[in-house]
């Protein structure tokens, strides 16, 4: 054996152990994956998801008195102005195999291959019983908690209709998790956590929402295992435009 070879081989386990993967030249990186791929609008731009935890307000979680989906407007607006709804364009994003009802925006049919939260392939077809819903990473009613009742309805608006706080997910798991944070509810797919928390930060930062001291915590735990996730970004803006109403 080479002195190469035993260096190579320490270096692999030593890699193993920490959970960090092995990259070969020309080989898909983490934020090239499938899963990855589902993440939206930005992945892998902005510093460090670990660093940007410490950057977000600790809070403790404020009553949920008053909060309506109402209150972040009429669910699936256009507010990007491209003609298409948003549940439309995240379909169309985070799909494989996708087919449309009627030109390039209604959404028939498609597959998540994988579903990033069970790692699993999904059929969506339109009507019916759904096993593919659009989860608010962070969700609204949490997000209500945490800052938003405090916001005007334009914000709240973008906030709902955010490409960067949206993702095409396994129905059951979206709503097993309900309005769970990070402190309460993590994907089952392991491999997904880095990416997912990443998301929540990079949302939390944008739209300068709080956490608890129990989520940041948890974002942190979950992140130390992944110190070179990139914190996502871009997205829509942080204000609907003014034709959008809420109640």
């Amino acid at each position: 054996m080479t002195l190469w070879t035993r260096v190579a081989g320490a270096a692999v386990l030593l890699l193993a152990a920490t959970g960090c993967t092995v990259e070969t030249p020309g080989s898909a990186g983490p934020e090239e994956s499938a899963a990855g791929a589902g993440a939206g609008a930005g992945t892998g731009a902005g510093g460090a998801a670990l660093t940007a935890v410490d950057g977000l307000t600790v809070k403790g979680r404020a009553p949920k008195t008053g909060y309506d989906r109402d209150k972040f407007g009429s669910p699936w607006a256009d507010t990007d102005t491209n003609g298409c709804d948003t549940r439309d364009d995240v379909l169309k994003r985070d799909l494989k195999e996708v087919k449309f009802s009627d030109g390039d925006c209604e959404v028939s049919s498609g597959k998540l291959d994988p579903d990033p939260y069970t790692d699993k392939d999904v059929t969506f077809v339109r009507g019916g019983r759904s096993e593919v819903d659009i989860d608010h990473l962070v969700a609204l009613s949490d997000a209500w908690q945490k800052g938003a009742q405090k916001w005007d309805a334009s914000k709240r608006i973008a906030l709902a209709n955010d490409p960067l706080n949206l993702l095409a997910v396994d129905a059951g798991r979206n709503r097993s998790k309900g309005d769970g944070d990070t402190a309460t509810w993590l994907p089952p797919h392991k491999a997904y956590r880095c990416t997912y928390v990443a998301r929540q930060v990079a949302v939390k930062k944008k739209y300068e929402l709080w956490v608890t001291a129990a989520e940041r915590d948890a974002m942190k735990r979950v992140l130390s295992g992944c110190p070179g996730q990139k914190l996502p970004s871009g997205g829509t803006s942080t204000q609907a435009p003014e034709r959008f109403h809420a109640d």
